[in-house]
């Protein structure tokens, strides 16, 4: 009854931690942010090793697991779209204090949304494991093209919005020197 009890503790602060960290995921995606060169410039560097480290990650992974690459490269492009919207849905602000921008609370929504989705889908995908002949096992159990697309549109969302803001703050850069 004690290991029972534990194990329901354990569980519920699991999932606990999980809602937080969701939360937390919404609050910091929506927050309005100076902006900065040197920081959208380390957002682009640091996200663009992340999708170059990914892809060559996906491409190695191909040869065990399918079409996985495929996923990756098109979960990237959805993302990069998504990035773009994103890039046109951000108020952008101009003060003497500096320049500030806020990403769209509904494209932030969307992202947590996603992970979220993750999470469950390998969850109920992992209890409801279906091995068939044509699947490898580890595909089968983990749904592994999947996690590769949902995490290659989160980093190619990113990438593209790093990008984007870091023209957008030189853009203004330019403007005020001139």
């Amino acid at each position: 009854m004690i290991l029972f009890a534990l194990l329901l503790f354990v569980l519920l602060a699991f999932t606990g931690v999980i809602l937080l960290s969701l939360a937390l995921r919404y609050r910091a995606g929506t927050a309005r942010r100076q902006g900065r060169r040197w920081v959208a410039t380390m957002n682009v560097w640091a996200t663009s090793f992340s999708a170059a480290s990914f892809l060559c990650f996906a491409c190695l992974i191909s040869f065990w697991l399918g079409p996985t690459l495929r996923f990756a490269l098109a979960g990237m492009a959805i993302g990069g779209v998504l990035g773009l919207l994103a890039l046109m849905m951000t108020r952008w602000e101009s003060h003497p204090e500096g320049f500030f921008y806020t990403p769209s609370r509904w494209l932030a929504l969307l992202v947590m949304l996603a992970i979220a989705a993750r999470l469950v889908y390998g969850w109920w995908h992992g209890l409801h494991r279906n091995v068939s002949g044509d699947q490898h096992w580890l595909t089968s159990a983990s749904g592994t093209q999947f996690s590769v697309a949902v995490a290659a549109g989160l980093i190619g969302y990113y990438l593209v919005y790093a990008i984007g803001v870091r023209i957008r703050i030189t853009r203004h850069e330019k403007r005020r020197h001139n």
